[in-house]
């Protein structure tokens, strides 16, 4: 459809400026605002219902592997925090504290969770006393604290939502297989569900988590070619078992640290369902967790409460028993071209229309959000087509991300080639780097771009080049980006 075409007209051009369509977005689709209290936002039911949907299916996956969900406080002693002087420095900036209950001043103050860590090291340490208590695979839901200085709806907020998993195991590697399979967990739901492509790596010791021996994490890249951490997966190792006396007697009957991991994923995906597959229209929602899958439009011509609602209605009940999210827009206030205007900006995967005309023909037409594309389906055969139209939306979301990441990933040694297509053309850059963190300083310093990600695979099996700063001999090949 061409731009002048379009139905939502009230929305800045991506292209125009980024940043503006994006909070455009948000508030114009009612996904969240601004409360009243700076850097927090109110996560509207339009927004909530995606944060639900992904919470359903990411809970399912995270069951599957054995895990079981929990719940634990919001307020962590500040004496638990300082037990881990890392941990605590780490997030001692974003940390908020409680120092008055009611009239009374608290003898110690009490942190808001930025994190879980301390507080559940410290019950885990009362849990586990043997190996026959291992392992322990525990997640929970919850919210999470951070006096963030610079916030965004959805990508950093002072406050919002995420699950954590922390796990406990006998060995070393078996937190590294627990990991890694959480890793590839995330890679597969964000792009099953969420149609984003993403690179899957281990984080440089810089970028790794306070605390961790190992930080793994999934990258994707924004439709502004701006990278986005999806989800991380951390390999503690022993630092906050000897920090909390996690010990359990081994099959010898020997004393031992147990082995930990941590891992999470956030509403910042939400941030992202946006910046990947938006439009200027607005929204296009992923069928796998769009509130609303098909939205039925009623055209209301002449006697169409008597003519056309009734099929509309018809055809809505047979797509709810089929499984489908549905919404009949029968509102008389508005026009059929505002409705349309209306379920595009939300993002609805496929709008059903019906009017009179389709209904001398027995058929009803089914309008793609994601290419635009028109189709007449018979009314016999409606269920079942609707059904395969979402699969292709859901397919072609994905392969549309997947052509833009391919299309903005480039292989760069040479340094001010590094720089040029940063500031011409911004996307992934591969490119070898020596492991030395001053170089690593550097290209952040002089660029703004870091790295996102040492990438697992095949990948790692490349020649090495010589770094893409300093040209010594490289040690690992890095994906590079500016990033949220």
């Amino acid at each position: 459809m061409a731009k002048d075409e379009r139905f939502v007209k009230q929305i800045t051009a991506k292209s125009e400026d980024f940043s503006r369509w994006y909070l455009e977005i948000i508030r114009k689709a009612e996904m969240a605002d601004y409360a009243p209290m700076k850097g927090i936002m109110v996560i509207r039911p339009y927004g909530y219902t995606i944060w639900e949907n992904i919470q359903r299916l990411m809970d399912r996956r995270i069951k599957e592997t054995g895990h079981v969900n929990a719940y634990f406080p919001l307020f962590i002693p500040e004496s638990f925090l300082k037990k881990e002087m890392e941990h605590l420095e780490g997030f001692a900036p974003q940390v908020a504290w409680v120092t008055q209950g009611g009239q009374e001043e608290l003898e110690e103050r009490l942190a808001v969770r930025p994190t879980s860590e301390a507080i559940i090291g410290s019950m885990y340490a009362k849990w586990i006393q043997s190996y026959r208590d291992l392992p322990v695979l525990i997640n929970q839901w919850a919210n999470i604290v951070r006096w963030e200085k610079v916030t965004r709806p959805f990508l950093r907020t002072t406050e919002f939502l995420w699950q954590e998993g922390h796990t406990a195991h006998e060995t070393m590697e078996e937190a590294q297989e627990e990991t890694i399979k959480v890793l590839y967990m995330y890679k597969d739901f964000v792009e099953s569900e969420l149609a984003i492509p993403v690179i899957e790596g281990r984080k440089s010791p810089r970028e790794r988590f306070a605390g961790a021996m190992e930080t793994y994490a999934i990258e994707a890249l924004m439709s502004d070619g701006k990278a986005l951490q999806m989800g991380t997966s951390h390999n503690l190792g022993q630092h906050f078992s000897k920090v909390f006396e996690i010990r359990f007697e081994d099959r010898e009957q020997k004393q031992q640290y147990v082995w930990q991991t941590s891992w999470g994923v956030s509403t910042r995906l939400i941030g992202a369902l946006v910046m990947t597959h938006g439009d200027d229209s607005g929204l296009r929602m992923p069928p796998q967790v769009a509130p609303i899958q098909v939205v039925v439009v009623p055209i209301s011509l002449g006697s169409w409460k008597e003519n056309v609602l009734p099929v509309a209605l018809a055809i809505e009940k047979e797509l709810l028993e089929a499984g489908l999210r549905v919404k009949l827009d029968a509102r008389e206030e508005f026009t059929p071209g505002w409705k349309f205007s209306e379920w595009e900006m939300r993002g609805v995967p496929l709008r059903v229309e019906v009017g009179p005309k389709d209904i001398k023909e027995n058929r009803a037409v089914l309008v793609r959000r994601d290419v635009q594309q028109k189709d007449f389906v018979g009314l016999a055969a409606l269920a079942p087509q609707v059904k395969k139209t979402l699969q292709q939306i859901q397919s072609s979301l994905f392969e549309q991300a997947l052509r833009f990441q391919r299309e903005n990933t480039r292989s760069v040694s040479d340094y001010r080639e590094f720089k040029e297509v940063l500031e011409s053309k911004r996307g992934f850059i591969r490119s070898w780097w020596c492991g030395d963190e001053a170089c690593e300083d550097k290209i952040k310093e002089e660029t703004m771009a870091s790295i996102r990600v040492i990438p697992l695979k095949e990948e790692a099996k490349e020649d090495p080049g010589d770094c893409v700063y300093c040209r010594k001999k490289g040690r690992e090949l890095a994906y590079f980006a500016r990033a949220y």
